[in-house]
């Protein structure tokens, strides 16, 4: 029932010329369809963001990515996938309610416009600051396997399964029982006003001892600067309060 990633798809900066959007359209046998079909027997909430013409476009050739493929069509077909209440979110050509694209998000982040693969591909995040991202070679032997970057324990874990198998995941697995030690009672208000960019960010952090998540302080933050404090090593990001 999945859709296997394409052979090569962290490869896109490995050659000199990057293919026009004409052959990365694939007219005969897309994707979208059988992700379509994974959206209509989703067991978890999903919201499907409208896609811009425009949008779309620039974020396909920029990922050099085929709508052959599940990754492509959903860069392709949507502005992204709001999963679980919005507790996981899913990047595609980007929304006002999810401003990042597939390829604006690793952009400087994992590739850098000189051509090489990148080591890997982000490819969705969680309200928690958790990320998501396919091995291009920097995570492991698994290339082309779905690491998690788990804020409770702050290392990559490889979820043994490629991108298709984790879009099938995401709308069909159990995401409750996958986040259990990550969520709080009374998670769904709290994220219920959380836009796509932004995260929360739950101090004693979640990797250390302390009293149960509720009772630790928790405060809204942009996505980026979780990113930077997570796997960038940046510093961490200024605790604004609940009201903030």
């Amino acid at each position: 029932m999945y859709l296997a990633l394409p052979a090569g798809a962290l490869m896109i900066y490995s050659v000199c010329a990057m293919r026009a959007l004409s052959e990365l359209i694939n007219t005969q046998d897309p994707a979208w369809p059988m992700v379509q079909e994974l959206i209509a027997h989703a067991k978890n909430p999903v919201e499907v963001l409208p896609v811009h013409p425009v949008d779309r476009e620039v974020a396909l050739h920029a990922i050099q990515v085929t709508t052959g493929s599940t990754m492509g069509a959903i860069v392709y077909e949507t502005g992204g996938l709001l999963i679980d209440h919005g507790w996981l979110r899913i990047l595609g050509s980007g929304h006002h309610r999810l401003t990042r694209s597939l390829a604006s998000w690793n952009k400087g982040r994992t590739m850098f416009g000189d051509e090489k693969p990148p080591g890997y591909l982000l490819v969705a995040d969680d309200a928690v600051g958790g990320f998501f991202a396919v091995n291009g070679g920097a995570l492991g032997s698994q290339m082309g396997a779905v690491f998690y970057f788990a804020p409770d324990s702050c290392q990559w874990e490889c979820l043994d399964f490629g991108y298709s198998q984790f879009i099938g995941w995401s709308l069909q697995g159990e995401l409750a029982k996958f986040y259990e030690s990550l969520r709080w009672p009374g998670w769904e208000d709290e994220i219920a006003t959380l836009e796509g960019d932004q995260a929360i960010f739950i101090f004693p952090f979640p990797a250390t001892k302390g009293p149960p998540l509720e009772q630790r302080h928790h405060g809204v933050v942009p996505i980026a600067e979780m990113f930077g404090l997570y796997i960038s090593g940046d510093a961490a990001p200024e605790i604004p309060s609940r009201d903030s």
